[in-house]
């Protein structure tokens, strides 16, 4: 009898466990880059303390049949970030360490991962 309830207490724990979200963290710290508007003219924007584990579009470079890719990102956050050369977190990728990744207007990138 005794163990029954046992069983059934642990499996409602296990339970309660399980149904409670995980905290969101964010990527603390300032991701930077470089894109092409409408009109021909460089923008710079910025991501400020972005989500972790949540892949990021940028708007300016989203659409790759009328949208130049955004370029010369700084990872100033204290997570690594992975740019990706598509929207999505799509296509091939490029790893930026925390607090001083960076790269050129080589690379082109339409979306970012923090780690």
């Amino acid at each position: 009898m005794r163990l029954r309830h046992s069983l059934a207490a642990a499996a409602g724990a296990a339970a309660l466990l399980l149904t409670v979200p995980a905290a969101a963290h964010a990527a603390e710290g300032d991701f930077t880059y470089t894109y092409v508007d409408s009109t021909g003219e460089e923008g710079q924007a910025t991501l400020h303390d972005p989500s972790s584990g949540e892949c990021v579009t940028f708007d300016e470079a989203a659409r790759e049949y009328d949208q130049p890719p955004a370029h010369s990102p700084r990872n100033r956050t204290a997570s690594y970030a992975i740019a990706f050369t598509n929207a999505d977190c799509t296509g091939e990728q490029f790893t930026m360490r925390p607090h001083t990744g960076g790269a050129s207007e080589r690379l082109q990138m339409r979306s970012v991962l923090f780690s």
